[in-house]
């Protein structure tokens, strides 16, 4: 191998994983492998393997002939809509990949991706800021689930575990079920083709309350942090350390867009945008965009979420700031910069 250490990150083309596949791709002392069911339809100079990690035979097999991993970045993820089936999937998956990992002596930590779910945030107002301390909410949650198992699994072994709690990851990947970048760009495009003002589509409520996101990148780098650096069997909270109101940052997202805005709409995505592909499919023709299809280019259910909930959203990462690890991200900036990055990616116009 050519480097010291060997990041093995599942899920390597969702929001998480293709920002670590990239962020360690471009480390000194370090090898990365992204796993993912389907190849990257982009150009990448990474090494990806599909691997789909229900299947325990072909996931052992896989990382028989990787030979070397020193750290595992669970980012995988598949979304159902009953709650015993998501645990009963995504707990499998990870039960998978980390009994196969675990055969190779070289392993040394497995770093597990949470979010504010983990506090019940998808169950309404919570106690904010929240605290990696905090009592869970009553199950079921596979956060839980995930993270018992790895503990007792990590117990009196060679390799230990630590989580992050991320909230809302924005980065470049698309067709992922949970990427509000996109959600936002493609729904401007859309209601700049159609001469619409770029309304906030959401509730009054959720256009003042507090809210607060992760850069993809600054994830990364928090990842490696963690997964060299303190103990073991720790829990940390990551998100930019800024908080935001959409009142803010929409006139900005206006600006960059080149439209107007009005008071908010409120109103559903996933039913308002059922109709736009054929909008979509003319912007992408005119602009010579990257055909990707209508309905993976943006989840408007998850916007849905995110612009109506009306409570505050505000995790501590003062655990994280103590541990060693200070970097902070403008949010507005980041939102700016992605929106130019898929411009130049011929992602949206």
């Amino acid at each position: 191998m050519a480097g010291n250490n060997v990041a093995l990150v599942a899920g390597g083309l969702g929001v998480i994983g293709r920002a670590l596949v990239e962020h360690f791709a471009a480390r000194d002392g370090w090898e990365v492998i992204g796993l993912s069911r389907r190849a990257p339809d982009f150009d990448t100079s990474a090494r990806y393997e599909q691997v789909d990690l229900q299947d325990a035979a072909a996931t052992t097999a896989a990382l028989a002939r990787f030979g070397r991993v020193t750290h595992v970045f669970y980012a995988a993820y598949q979304e159902h809509k009953d709650p015993l089936t998501s645990t009963s999937v995504n707990l499998g998956m990870l039960q998978t990949l980390t009994r196969a990992a675990e055969q190779l002596p070289s392993l040394k930590r497995v770093v597990l991706y949470e979010g504010v779910k983990y506090y019940g945030v998808h169950l309404g107002p919570f106690k904010t800021p929240a605290k990696e301390s905090d009592a869970r909410h009553l199950p079921p949650n596979f956060y839980y689930d995930q993270e018992d198992w790895l503990r007792a699994a990590a117990a009196g072994k060679s390799w230990d575990m630590t989580a992050l709690r991320p909230d809302v990851c924005c980065g470049f990947a698309v067709g992922n079920p949970m990427n509000l970048t996109l959600v936002i760009a493609v729904y401007a495009a859309i209601c700049k083709e159609l001469g619409v003002p770029l309304r906030f589509p959401g509730s009054p409520a959720a256009w003042r309350g507090l809210a607060q996101v992760t850069d993809a990148g600054l994830l990364a780098r928090a990842s490696e942090f963690v997964a060299t650096q303190g103990p073991g069997g720790e829990a940390y909270n990551v998100t930019n350390g800024d908080l935001f109101r959409w009142e803010q940052l929409w006139p900005a997202f206006a600006r960059d867009f080149g439209m107007e805005t009005g008071w908010p709409l409120p109103l559903r995505l996933s039913e308002f945008m059922a109709d736009k592909a054929p909008v979509w499919e003319r912007i992408v023709a005119r602009h010579g965009l990257k055909p990707y299809a209508f309905e993976t280019i943006a989840a408007w259910g998850f916007g849905d979420f995110i612009f109506n909930c009306g409570y505050d959203v505000i995790s501590s990462t003062t655990k994280l700031r103590q541990a060693g690890f200070a970097e902070v991200v403008d949010s507005e900036e980041m939102f700016l910069r992605m929106f130019g990055e898929f411009r130049r990616l011929k992602v949206i116009p």
